[in-house]
């Protein structure tokens, strides 16, 4: 049974305020970020590693205010998630390895060497076609 405090989609009334704070903490992790590009640029007169450490605690900063939102949150699930399944993968041996690009290179070099051919022969045909073959 839907509540009469519940819109036509099946909204909760703190939703929206929940939405825009997201909305608002995005928007400041991307000033965050956007400052310490400026902070680069307004520092140029300072040290490198000045500027360099500006422009990393903008990001920093900036990337943690936006883990503190919903979809910062879902991002970092997904990718734990993904740390998880690469975990799981089963990464060839160094012989696996070593064979299979050896297989590629010589495949790459009869590739080669059936292009160089076909392409000779197409240039002396078309050399006859034409009569300048002749010499």
């Amino acid at each position: 049974m839907v509540s009469r405090r519940e819109n036509v989609i099946g909204e909760r009334p703190g939703i929206r305020f929940i939405l825009m704070v997201d909305k608002i903490k995005i928007v400041g992790a991307l000033l965050l970020a956007i400052a310490g590009i400026a902070a680069f640029h307004y520092f140029a007169d300072k040290a490198l590693i000045v500027r360099v450490l500006a422009v990393l605690g903008g990001m920093v900063a900036g990337g943690l205010l936006f883990l503190t939102t919903v979809p910062g949150q879902q991002f970092r699930v997904y990718a734990q998630e993904s740390v998880d399944e690469t975990r799981k993968v089963v990464w060839p041996t160094r012989k696996e390895t070593l064979q299979t690009t050896a297989i590629v290179f010589v495949f790459v070099v009869v590739m080669a060497l059936f292009l160089w051919l076909v392409d000779g022969s197409l240039l002396w045909i078309v050399k006859k076609l034409i009569g300048r073959g002749e010499s």
